[in-house]
């Protein structure tokens, strides 16, 4: 043999991304911007965080040898690449640090998504972890909160809230230091189509079932009686049961609707950045329950889903045996 070769098989050792890529993120996302979004530290890095997106979910699904990277990973080497920013590469951390601090401050607003009889309201599943949550989202500069809801709540969902957004319905809270508001859009049609427009975000969307909801505290990060872990949701029920109860729903509760939630969209064989694999959707047409089973579709199962339709038998075997009754 004249040499050893690599095994095709071998994993792919991921690199860093080159300099005319972090060159061309930078100028894109963090130089060619209005001159008062550079004016603090605070500002500066949300831009390196939209840049770290970008590379995320396009570059490095894209390119499969580039690395995938934390933000602050991704950070340091934008400040070290861009000249501008390259001075203040010794305090960086103490930038990173204050910058993690401020971002717990920002205050957050969103929406609860009710259906027409008020009996479960709309969660999505984060990209990465297990916990649920109402869609929601920190609030742009200069942004109102009802805007920042009805962006937040159309990249999450899908969903256009503009015209059921009532401003004056809302239920708030505060953590910590951060303001956390809610609005209560009501009267969402169940068939409604839910796909979230951002990439690797949402994972997947359901209506859950409000009795499913109530949790014996009201812990920021809790779990449902079906055991569902829950974010920022259990501090919202007590309200938002009050709410319902002074207000009348379109469409009275329904017998047939099923016991548990109702999974409306999921990605499936989904891509974490650490491999060039494809996203492929689950729309609404094919439904799960939220516990995450998915449909039959092994060997047998059209024998497994078939259901006769026993009206029309009955009626066909009524019709033949009175035809040979003795009259």
């Amino acid at each position: 043999m004249s040499g050893l070769h690599r095994s095709s098989s071998a994993p792919m050792k991921k690199g860093l991304p080159p300099k005319e890529l972090l060159d061309d993120l930078c100028s894109r996302f963090v130089l060619n911007v209005p001159k008062e979004d550079l004016e603090s530290f605070e500002r500066i890095l949300f831009l390196v965080e939209n840049a770290h997106w970008f590379y995320e979910d396009n570059s490095v699904e894209r390119d499969p040898s580039l690395k995938s990277l934390t933000l602050k990973e991704f950070t340091s080497l934008i400040f070290n690449s861009c000249d501008v920013l390259k001075p203040y590469v010794p305090h960086l951390d103490d930038i990173f640090k204050d910058f993690t601090s401020y971002k717990v401050r920002v205050p957050v607003t969103g929406a609860i998504i009710l259906d027409e009889t008020f009996e479960r309201c709309l969660l999505v599943k984060g990209w990465k972890g297990p916990s649920w949550s109402f869609p929601r989202g920190k609030r742009n500069k200069d942004e109102e909160d009802h805007a920042c809801a009805i962006r937040e709540v159309l990249e999450e969902t899908g969903f256009e809230a503009s015209k059921l957004l009532n401003k004056a319905e809302y239920i708030e809270k505060i953590f910590g230091q951060q303001r956390v508001r809610l609005y209560i859009i009501a009267g969402v049609k169940d068939d409604t189509v839910f796909a979230p427009l951002t990439k690797k975000e949402i994972s997947e969307i359901a209506w859950q079932r409000l009795d499913e909801l109530l949790p014996a505290s009201d812990d920021v990060i809790s779990r449902a009686i079906s055991g569902l872990k829950l974010y920022m949701v259990a501090p919202f029920l007590a309200s938002l049961k009050s709410w319902i109860s002074a207000h009348q729903p379109p469409l009275a509760p329904k017998s047939d609707m099923p016991l548990k939630g109702i999974c409306v969209w999921k990605a499936k064989n989904s891509s974490t950045g650490n491999n060039g694999s494809t996203m492929i959707m689950e729309g609404q047409s094919n439904k799960c329950e939220a516990d995450g089973h998915p449909p039959d579709t092994g060997p047998g199962s059209s024998f497994r889903n078939f259901r006769f339709d026993i009206g029309p038998i009955l009626q066909t075997m009524e019709a033949a045996f009175s035809a040979v009754r003795p009259n």
